[in-house]
């Protein structure tokens, strides 16, 4: 799996790839004849005593070793690069594949899952590769060139090497396959780690006003543990790695010397060879030691790259047609047809047979106790969702076949919680419609009852909002999003109870507004007030995920008894029907 996720993703970097291989084997090639040209130097000049032949390849010595750092120089530089590039194009494609999932898929994984799977996963697969860029290409033909320049010098000798070699691959081994399941386990943990965090810095205001900061305190120290408990599991084994390569190296190292001395002493070897002979043992060492490296991060890596491919994987629900209708000749009629709706894995279904219709100049208003699928019934019409069966059509044509910048541009949704970007007034009222004067933002604030607070804030429209819009009260975030959908002017306004955080005058002062700003426009609205919608032209009743009533309110009070037990839970019986 991770192999084949950066091997995909090497393909535009061929070039530095070439160049970043070529300078490895150069520098790696000048670092094996380093020893030997030492052995040279000690046995044919210092022992004979000769300076020109110890100045001439002491020069030589020199060459090599500027040559070796240029080529580690140019390698790293390419290296680095090239991963970082990497890692660039990875996280792009799990951002370009999270953002064409559909809601579902986004709630499978979770949101912090999703945030650990870009940031840190990515991270973790990009180390890798600078590790491999860095010593993946040197350390094989140092190990192999050193034990080849080593039997070389002494057959023998070369014993110890092959002896000590297979003790490190076999300690590395075991190591490496126990502690990879730790490193998913560890991943699992940080995303569990991410989402108590970020729950509770949402949810600041709420700890603070049940003074629950104990309780959450415990909670993060819980989860906080668990995370420290299998990094210490897996520390521990990785911890393991370098006295056990230090031992082999260093009992490596006495024997050679051991055995080296007794070579000498007998005439079967000299002492600028046995020097050479050291000196590849430590390139040997130092190799596997490399190696080493790179199995204690690769376990993690591949773990990651395993969720990276998850995410990547993931075939949306919801995808834009192949043949895209570009154009639609109507101004709005929006019709939902016979539409069946389950969520995925679900037992029932959430909708069932929906059949409404609402026009141009019309508003049209849902209502129904909690549950009923008013606001899954509105996400089929942008296409949050798709309908299992059934279809939604806006101006005659199949949502599923527009053109999904067309859909957006027709169909404006305010969402129950309506989200706010960092930013500034201005560049959230623009999300929709980037061209947007000051003057066309000054007049969706006005009709959204939003103008007198904006105006109060310091900048006005260029008055700073932070993330999520926690730096303003839910009325005001109700009222942004409103003229967010108002700068848009689409077709169809779909208001996912968009008013429950607004006093009873500001929901009047605003659904007058919105009748003159809408007039021509399709209006659907999803709301829990009766006062809300009673208005309206016609009302739908869901109950249960079924249509149970349709009509105008006063229809409905005389022959529904749904939407007359709602309307009684709400208002007195004089205010429910005025007409009597």
């Amino acid at each position: 799996m991770l192999i084949r996720l950066v091997w995909a993703h090497l393909g535009p970097y061929r070039r530095p790839t070439s160049w970043l291989v070529l300078l490895q084997l150069a520098q790696t090639l000048a670092t094996l004849c380093l020893p030997v040209l030492n052995a040279a130097i000690i046995d044919h000049g210092v022992l004979r005593g000769d300076t020109n032949y110890v100045l001439r390849y002491g020069g030589l010595m020199i060459t090599v070793a500027v040559l070796q750092s240029a080529g580690n120089v140019g390698a790293l530089h390419f290296g680095a690069r090239t991963a970082a590039a990497v890692g660039r194009d990875v996280r792009a494609r799990v951002f370009e594949r999270v953002q064409s999932l559909s809601v579902h898929e986004v709630g499978k994984f979770g949101a912090p899952s999703l945030l650990t799977r870009t940031t840190n996963d990515v991270h973790q697969v990009q180390m890798l590769v600078l590790m491999a860029f860095a010593f993946m290409v040197s350390a094989p033909i140092m190990c192999v060139g050193g034990l080849v320049m080593a039997l070389c010098l002494d057959v023998p000798l070369s014993m110890v090497l092959l002896a000590a070699i297979p003790v490190l691959v076999v300690a590395v081994s075991l190591i490496a396959r126990r502690v990879r399941p730790l490193f998913r386990t560890l991943q699992e943990r940080l995303d569990t780690v991410n989402r108590v965090l970020r729950e509770q810095i949402t949810g600041n205001r709420v700890i603070r006003a049940f003074v629950r900061d104990c309780y959450e305190q415990k909670r993060f120290g819980t989860v906080n543990t668990e995370l420290a408990e299998v990094s210490l599991a897996t520390g521990r084994l990785m911890a393991l790695m370098i006295p056990i390569v230090m031992t082999v190296v260093n009992l490596s190292s006495i024997a050679v010397v051991w055995f080296g001395a007794h070579r000498i002493d007998s005439g079967g070897m000299k002492i600028g060879a046995l020097m050479a002979f050291l000196a590849y043992l430590i390139q040997i060492v130092m190799a596997v030691m490399v190696t080493t490296f790179m199995c204690m991060m690769v376990p993690r890596a591949e773990v990651c790259a395993e969720r990276i491919q998850e995410v990547l994987g993931t075939e949306p629900s919801v995808v834009p047609p192949s043949v895209p209708v570009a154009a639609l000749a109507g101004h709005g009629r929006l019709e939902i047809r016979d539409v069946e709706f389950r969520y995925p894995g679900a037992e029932a279904s959430v909708l069932h047979g929906v059949h409404l219709t609402a026009r141009p100049g019309q508003t049209l208003a849902v209502i129904g106790s909690t549950g009923s699928g008013k606001s899954t019934l509105l996400s089929l019409v942008p296409r949050l969702f798709d309908a299992t069966e059934g279809v939604v059509l806006v101006d005659g044509v199949d949502v599923r076949t527009l053109d999904p910048g067309l859909l957006a541009r027709n169909v404006g949704l305010v969402p129950q919680r309506p989200y706010l970007f960092s930013g500034t007034v201005a560049t959230n009222l623009r999300y929709g419609r980037p061209d947007a004067t000051d003057e066309e933002l000054w007049h969706a604030l006005h009709a959204a009852q939003a103008r007198d607070f904006v105006a109060k804030l310091e900048g006005g429209v260029d008055a700073p909002i932070s993330q999520g819009g926690t730096n303003i009260s839910g009325g005001q975030r109700q009222r942004l999003a409103i003229a967010q959908v108002l700068v848009q002017r689409p077709a169809i306004y779909l208001f996912d109870d968009s008013f429950s955080a607004l006093d009873s005058a500001t929901d009047a002062a605003l659904r007058a507004s919105l009748a003159r700003e809408t007039v021509g426009a399709t209006v659907v609205i999803v709301a829990q007030r009766v006062s809300t919608i009673r208005d309206a032209d016609r009302i739908v009743v869901l109950d249960g995920g079924r249509v149970v009533g349709n009509g105008a309110h006063h229809e409905l009070m005389a022959d529904n008894g749904i939407y007359r037990e709602i309307v009684l839970s709400q208002l007195m019986g004089a205010e429910a029907c005025p007409d009597r």
